[in-house]
Parts: structure tokens; sequence; C-alpha cells
């Protein structure tokens, strides 16, 4: 109560003999004076009403002056005001789900008095990517994550909706935290480890769920693309000869290779003539 406050004094010493009933302590007793004030209760409560949701601060009679109040989500203010009322609301549009964790009410007292509103959800699991591509015999990473509040107690994963997978048994490593889970699968197989994995997680309001698709490339799958480069300029070379070729003239044969000799003209055809008659005669 108000009689209560005031001015108090405090003391502390070290000595192990301090409080001994025939012995004196070694060393003494180190005083301060302390001031003690009277911490009103506040009262909160989350509301949801045609789509909002109502944050309210309700402080009991205050012994002390209000000069206004804050709102603050994390490390920023959301709002703030002079009013000197004992009562402060804060309003969200939108569902629970999608603003969940710590908000508080400051009122702007001296010393200052702050009061704690949770808004409180079942996990909202989320994959990292819905689906995941490793080569075979890497290391396949799937990994989901949860922003909600209150943070994830117990992370769970399952292959296909069957038995869940134990961290450190074949070839599964998981790594967990409040708000994220990583499972690891080493040195991948195409047949065995293609498929649909599911990761759950509990918290104090219920449970949640996500599904990271996994793909599993094999080694070769690397190599085709180069394989078909290949192919399309071999045949590509193939016809630039095959056209060369066709379109190139006959080569035409040498005078060694039988050709006859080169005719005369008609006036030596015609001298020759007329001296083979001249002879004759």
């Amino acid at each position: 109560t108000s009689d209560d406050s005031g001015m108090y004094e405090c003391r502390a010493s070290n000595d192990p003999d301090r409080n001994h009933l025939s012995k004196s302590p070694k060393v003494k007793w180190i005083r301060s004076q302390a001031n003690i004030f009277v911490i009103e209760h506040i009262r909160s409560h989350v509301s949801f009403e045609s789509g909002k949701l109502v944050l309210s601060c309700n402080m009991s009679v205050s012994h002390l002056a209000i000069e206004g109040h804050e709102w603050v989500h994390g490390d920023k203010t959301l709002q703030t005001d002079t009013e000197s009322t004992t009562f402060t609301s804060y309003t969200i549009e939108g569902k629970m789900e999608e603003h969940s964790g710590v908000y508080e009410c400051v009122y702007k007292t001296s010393p200052m008095i702050k009061g704690q509103v949770n808004i409180s959800v079942p996990p909202q699991v989320m994959a990292y990517k819905k689906s995941e591509h490793g080569n075979e015999g890497d290391t396949g990473v799937l990994t989901c994550k949860n922003p909600s509040f209150p943070p994830v107690i117990t992370w769970a994963w399952y292959k296909n909706g069957q038995e869940a997978i134990v961290n450190g048994s074949g070839r599964y490593i998981i790594k967990s935290g409040d708000n994220k889970t990583e499972l690891r699968i080493l040195k991948l197989n195409t047949e065995e480890d293609a498929g649909d994995y599911h990761c759950n997680a509990t918290n104090s309001f219920g449970l949640g769920s996500a599904t990271v698709n996994l793909r599993v490339r094999s080694r070769l799958a690397a190599l085709w693309p180069f394989l078909g480069i290949v192919a399309e300029v071999l045949v590509l070379v193939t016809i630039i000869f095959i056209y060369e070729k066709r379109r190139k003239p006959d080569e035409v044969l040498d005078d060694d290779d039988g050709g006859s000799a080169p005719l005369k003209s008609n006036a030596s055809n015609h001298k020759d003539k007329n001296v083979r008659q001249r002879n004759a005669n």
C-alpha cells in the first residue's frame, strides 16, 4: 500500500561468520539506503472482433503521475500518446496468426511501468523452399521455420507420412532450434531419398506442419546438356561438308589422259592441199 513507501536501509557482507551468534564478524556490514515504490498491477487482455485484434492494458489506481502511454513490439514503437488514463489499448487489423508475438504497454511514469500482452497461436510452420533439388552423392538440406509465438517446443521430421526420422540414424542429421529446424541427408540416392518430407512443430498452443518435396538428380544429369551440344555440332559439320562436296565442279581431264592434238586452222589446211596437188603434177 501507499503507507509502505518511504526510505529503507539495506546492508551486505561477504564474511561467512556475519550471522554467527558468538563470533564477531571480520568484515563490517556495508549499509546503504534504498527507496521502495509500490508497483501497480496491470491486467492485460486480447480480443478479436470484426477482423481486428484489440490489445488492452488496465492498471490499478496509480499513485504515480501518468504522462502518457506507448505500445512497443520488439524494438519498434507502434503507438504513443500523452493521455493520463490507467487504461490504454492498441488495435491491429488482421488475424491472430499474422500478428503473434509479445507486445508491451508502457506507462510513462517515474519510474516507468510496463505491462505485457501476448498474442499466442499454434506454430505457423513454413518451408524455406517447397521444392528442393540435389545431385546424387551430395548432401541434401531441407529447412522449415516458425515465425510465430510462442516458440516451438518439439520438432519432428517424417518421410512420405511414415515413421519419424530419428536424428543420427542412417544418413539423417537433424538440427533444431526454437523457430527453425534443418534436416540433412548425406550421400543422396535417386531411388531412396526422393519424395515428400514433412516437418511437424508443437508448442503449448497446438501443432503445425509443412511439406518439402525433394528431387534427386542422377550423376549424369549435368552431362546430358554437354552431350546434346556436341551432337548438334557434329550434325552441323556433317551438313556443311556434304553441301560443299556437292557444289564443287568436276575436274577437267589433263592432256596426258588421251586428249587429241589441237586442230589446224582452215587457211593452213587449204595451203597444204595446194602443195600436194603441185607435187602430183
